[in-house]
This record gives C-alpha cells, sequence and structure tokens, in this order.
C-alpha cells in the first residue's frame, strides 16, 4: 500500500514551504519526495537602477529573521565592488556584531525553539514510544556540563513553553540580540555597515567592548550547555534507536547527496588581512578582486566546495566561476533561451579575464553575473515546474555539474579539511587535521542559572562524518555554535588590543556616490543557514544587475537533469535527498502518520523560504494569497 503525504505547510520555519512524499507502508520508506515554495517578491527587479550601498538595506529586508546575513553579504559584495576596506578595528567590529547579533542568537533558537520540540517528551513519547521507554533508561554521558540525569530529563526539558531548555533559550536569544545591538544599532536590520567600514559610535569604545566582555562570559557558559545537551541527543539516536531497516538514526536518516558536495564561504574577515587588501589594490576593484582569495582564505572560518572528503576548491573566485542557477523545475521563464540579456550585457568573463563557466558556451548565460529575474507563474506540476525556488549547481573545471549543500556541516566540512587552525590576539580559537576539528572554550564563564560544569574549559571534537543526515545536522549546528563563541573571543581579544593601542579608526574615507565607472564582484559570507551570496554589477554608481541567494536556495531547490556522473540521479536539492531518504519510524497505523521524521529533515537544515525565492502575491487590500489550482503528481517513483 502506498501512503501519500500532503505536508502545507510545514511549521516552525520561516516562510511558506510544502511536502510532498510517497511511502512504501510496508517498508515504511519514502519512495519519492518534492518540495515546494510558493512565494516571491522580485527584490533582484527592485534592486536595479539603485545605487550599490542602497543594497545593503535592501536586501536586509528580504526577511525578518535574516536581516544581517544579506547585509554583511552585500556589505561584502560593496567592498570589492567599490576597492576599498575597514581598518582592522572596523573588521572585528564586524564581526563581533554578526557573532552577538546573528550566531550566539539564532542558532540556539534554532536547536531549542524551532528544532527541538521534534525531540520533546511531548512528541516523543506519542509517536514514537519505544524511544521514549529507551530514553528513560538511558543516563546522559554529558550530565557533569548540563545537569540532567537521563536522555529523558532532556526531552522533558525540550517541552515547548514549560520546558526549561525552551524557556532558557528565550532568555539568551535575547540578551545575545541586545549584546550585538551595541554595534548594529538595531536588529534585525543593522543600520550601521557601509562600503569600507562601519558606522558604529564608538565615542564610549572601550566601556562597550568590556560590556561584550561581560556578556559573552556568560553566553559561553550557555554555548556549552547547549552543546552538552544535543550532544547528547546526537549519541543516543546513534546508539540506541534505529530505522525500520535496522540501521543506526543518526547515521542514516535524512541522508543528502552520496558523496556531500558541500559548500561554505566563511565568514568574520581578519581584521589585519582584509584592511591591508585596499592598501595593495592602490584603490583598483580589480586589483582588489585579484586578492579576493588571499582575504576568504584568512577569514576565522574557510571557504570553500568540498566533493566528499576531497576538496575541489579553497578559492571562492574559481568556485564562483562555474555558479549558475537554472530554471527548469522552477517558476521563471528560461531568460538565456529567450536571449534576455542583462542590462551591461552578457559578461564572458570575470575581472581577471578568466572565461565564465570554464568558457562553456551558453552556460555562462546562466552565472549569476547575466541572471535575469522572470517570472512565470503556474500550477505544480512535477513532471515539469513545481517551485518558485531556482536550481543552483556549480559546473566544475572538467565539466560535471553537481548539486550543492550548505549550512553549519558544510561551514565545518571545509574547516577541518583545510588543516589549519584560527588564532588572533594570541587566543586559539579551532583547529583541524583534515578529520578532526578541535574547539576550545575558555573557564571562568558564569551564569547563575546554568549548572556549574558550564565554569569549565571545555575542548570540544568533531569528526568528520561520511555523510549528512538529520542528526548530523543538527549536531553539527551545536558544535559550530561553540565555534562562533571561540571566534568571538579571539576578534573580543584582539579590538581590546587594539584600543590599548590606540588603534580605533574604523572606516576608510567613502562618500555617497563614490564608484567606478563601471565593476562588477560579489561578496559571499557564512550564516546560520550556511552560504548568503550576492552579486554586484554597477555602472557610475548605479546598479545595473544584482542577483542574490540564500542559503535555502541551494537547499531546497527542485530537481532536473542538468546534473552529471555520479550525481545524475540526484540532481536535486538537500531537502529533497533529506527527505527522500527517510524511513518513517512512528510507531502508529499508516492512515494516521504526521511525517515527522520527513519533517525532522527539513527543519534541520532551518529553511528560510522568504530568503530563497522573493515572491509574494498579494491581492485585494493587500492581503497574502495562497492559492494551488491543481497539483499534477508524477508516478515515476525513486527507489
Amino acid at each position: 500500500m502506498s501512503v501519500k503525504l500532503w505536508i502545507d505547510p510545514i511549521t516552525r520555519i520561516e516562510g511558506h514551504l510544502a511536502l510532498y512524499a510517497d511511502i512504501d507502508a510496508s517498508t515504511k520508506r519514502v519512495r519519492e519526495a518534492r518540495t515546494s515554495t510558493m512565494m516571491f517578491r522580485g527584490f533582484e527587479v527592485i534592486l536595479r537602477g539603485k545605487p550599490p550601498e542602497d543594497a545593503i538595506q535592501i536586501t536586509s529586508r528580504s526577511c525578518g529573521v535574516c536581516g544581517a546575513a544579506h547585509a554583511n553579504a552585500s556589505t561584502a559584495a560593496n567592498d570589492a565592488a567599490a576597492g576599498m576596506t575597514p581598518y582592522p578595528m572596523g573588521i572585528a567590529l564586524r564581526a563581533l556584531g554578526y557573532a552577538f547579533g546573528e550566531y550566539l542568537y539564532d542558532h540556539p533558537l534554532i536547536l531549542n525553539l524551532l528544532e527541538g520540540p521534534d525531540y520533546s517528551e511531548l512528541i516523543v513519547s506519542k509517536l514514537t514510544p519505544s524511544v521514549w521507554s529507551a530514553a528513560r533508561e538511558t543516563p546522559a554521558k554529558y550530565s557533569n556540563i548540563h545537569g540532567y540525569r537521563t536522555i529523558a530529563d532532556i526531552m522533558r526539558d525540550m517541552n515547548p513553553v514549560v520546558g526549561r531548555i525552551w524557556q532558557l533559550a528565550v532568555k539568551y536569544q535575547r540578551e545575545s540580540r541586545r549584546i550585538g545591538s551595541l554595534i548594529y544599532g538595531r536588529a534585525p536590520h543593522p543600520n550601521v555597515l557601509v562600503p569600507g567600514g562601519i558606522t558604529t559610535d564608538i565615542t564610549n569604545l572601550p566601556a562597550m567592548l568590556l560590556e561584550l566582555y561581560s556578556g559573552l562570559t556568560a553566553l559561553t557558559a550557555w554555548v556549552k550547555f547547549v552543546w552538552a545537551v544535543w550532544q547528547d541527543l546526537y549519541e543516543f539516536y546513534r546508539d540506541h534507536v534505529t530505522t525500520p531497516a535496522g540501521e543506526p538514526y543518526a547515521l542514516t536518516q535524512g541522508k543528502t547527496h552520496d558523496p556531500p558536495v558541500m559548500h561554505a564561504s566563511g565568514w568574520a574577515d581578519h581584521p589585519e588581512v582584509y584592511s591591508s587588501i585596499a592598501d595593495e589594490a592602490r584603490g583598483s576593484w580589480r586589483e582588489m578582486y585579484a586578492l579576493l582569495d588571499k582575504a576568504y582564505n584568512a577569514r576565522a572560518e574557510k571557504p570553500g566546495l568540498a566533493i566528499g572528503r576531497e576538496i575541489y576548491s579553497k578559492n571562492v573566485t574559481e568556485i564562483q566561476l562555474g555558479y549558475v542557477e537554472f530554471v527548469e523545475s522552477a517558476f521563471y521563464e528560461d531568460w538565456a533561451k529567450a536571449n534576455v540579456a542583462p542590462p551591461a550585457g552578457w559578461i564572458k568573463e570575470d575581472p581577471l579575464g578568466r572565461p565564465l563557466v570554464h568558457g562553456m558556451d551558453p552556460l555562462y548565460k546562466y552565472h549569476m553575473w547575466n541572471r535575469t529575474t522572470l517570472p512565470k507563474p503556474g500550477a505544480i506540476n512535477f513532471a515539469a515546474k513545481y517551485s518558485w525556488d531556482a536550481e543552483p549547481r556549480v559546473v566544475l573545471k572538467d565539466g560535471r555539474v553537481v548539486p550543492l549543500e550548505t549550512g553549519p556541516i558544510s561551514q565545518l566540512w571545509l574547516d577541518t579539511l583545510h588543516a589549519t587552525k584560527f588564532e588572533l590576539a594570541g587566543f586559539k580559537a579551532w583547529e583541524s587535521d583534515g578529520s578532526r576539528l578541535k574547539i576550545y572554550l575558555p573557564g571562568n564563564t558564569v551564569a547563575p542559572d546554568l549548572p556549574p560544569g558550564t565554569r569549565d574549559e571545555l575542548v570540544i571534537e568533531w569528526k568528520l562524518p561520511k555523510y549528512s543526515t538529520t542528526m548530523e545536522r543538527l549536531l553539527a549546528r551545536a558544535v559550530h555554535l561553540a565555534l562562533v563563541a571561540a571566534v568571538a573571543w579571539a576578534y573580543l581579544l584582539y579590538a581590546l588590543d587594539l584600543v590599548n593601542k590606540g588603534m580605533v579608526l574604523t572606516s576608510r574615507p567613502w562618500s555617497y556616490g563614490r564608484w567606478p565607472s563601471f565593476s562588477y564582484s560579489f561578496g559571499w559570507w557564512q550564516v546560520p543557514r550556511g552560504s548568503c551570496m550576492h552579486w554586484l554589477v554597477q555602472r557610475e554608481g548605479i546598479l545595473v544587475n544584482y542577483q542574490y541567494e540564500a542559503p535555502t536556495t541551494p537547499n531546497v531547490s527542485p530537481r532536473n537533469n542538468r546534473c552529471t556522473g555520479e550525481f545524475a540521479g540526484q540532481c536535486a536539492g538537500p531537502f529533497e535527498m533529506a527527505a527522500l531518504n527517510n524511513y518513517v519510524t512512528e510507531e502508529i497505523e499508516p492512515d494516521k502518520w504526521t511525517g515527522l521524521d520527513l519533517v525532522r529533515a527539513i527543519r534541520s537544515f532551518d529553511p528560510c523560504i522568504a530568503c530563497a525565492v522573493h515572491f509574494e502575491a498579494r491581492g485585494e487590500g493587500g492581503r497574502v494569497y495562497k492559492v494551488i489550482e491543481k497539483v499534477i503528481w508524477s508516478h515515476v517513483y525513486t527507489p
């Protein structure tokens, strides 16, 4: 018997996402899965004709959650196109603002308020009672840090609203946003980011940094608590819970591609390296473009594209050469086939003269500098077009076309494969050897409402997994939270050192409208959901094309037939692959299945649909209408 689940909308995510799945009732295995996004707002169209610096504030409004994500990626694109970077203190403040205002706020919120309820007593005891029984009998390994005796005790405190973990998450996300706003001015849309600088009021800079120090002390204790909780949950689902196929739940459920294709941008520019490239470039945006790989690879976290355990490239300018978007399954007209060139004409080379998409004609027309947004609404048809999300792919130098995944797990993946370390102001935040990553959190981190074990020094080790699975992604988010806290300590100590040296200048001299006659570039910034990527083309201080992707864009991509080689049968985004590679573990009759395992897989990415597709259809009075006239289901199943 076949069971079809249509979950629309999926809750506890940002935006409107539907999941359609066909499940074999006898084996409980998912046979087919599709995700559909039904939003479009056309920000790329709005941006044409605007000054480039306005994109920082406009793209921030893509979403009420990811405002600073887009603002920072847009600022990076503006820096590169203008040929200027901040002074070291400005770079340190940019990094600290993002660490406090976004990462330390967002990761715990995602884990404990949005994803945590799926692993709470209320859900686990009702839908998987055998798992609940095992949780009651399983001691918590990290109780010396989080204070819980059993896994069931953790699950009980994950109950929404009444659970202690839920309540602590509400408290500490508010505190991290408060501290971040000391730099950003407000949240979620920072108003201080400008090309080549940051306009934070530094009149009382020493006092502000001491406030950050006090706040980071308590937040680091909270980070240790959150990591210990999710490390225990991960190990429980790895060692004590199996799928209907008898496989470890944590190692198989919600698996994405095989091998995984991991993309990361890195974040937190190195204050001295990033500041110096503007001087080396001598005001030339092309010369600065030539130095971007040096700057990105000096970041606190590292960029790159990896296939399995092999790095394809560490250099962002090389990766972006082959970065394209298709629209074969998306509700857009194919601008390349329609020969609709962007206002600046078809760009065929990057600023260094290297051919886009490695000279493959006509694929260069699908590069983001050449993209034109042409909406073409229609009914959901799984045999044709069924989503407002486009289909990002990377064309490799050898001609292969691959899908990609991004998120905290991809950032840890690249950090690990880089086999390096990050140290600033004498503080070593993390180090890796190609297969393991170690994170160093300081001691004397006191928070009165957290257990005493959160006060001690802590070294966290993360081992590179074989696959990206639901539980691996959740654990990676908790581990990445710890890494961010360690990076924040490094930048805070560096900023305090700059104050002692009297080096408090933040921004390069810049005035409204100061732009080269023509320039184009990009800005990438790793954010809580993955790689946030912006591409900019300007002429005489006016945008002639601006395209951008949120991390959810490649993750929620619909499938197409563009992928080659080992990915020919896996040419869908990670959301669909994760939903497909699932078994139902609910211990109830098939006609009462809720799709728990499937939505766990989707939520583990923390989708942000508004950022991904930018669509909203408004009717009379400005009200939002969601109307699906018909759904055409493809009966070709993927085993």
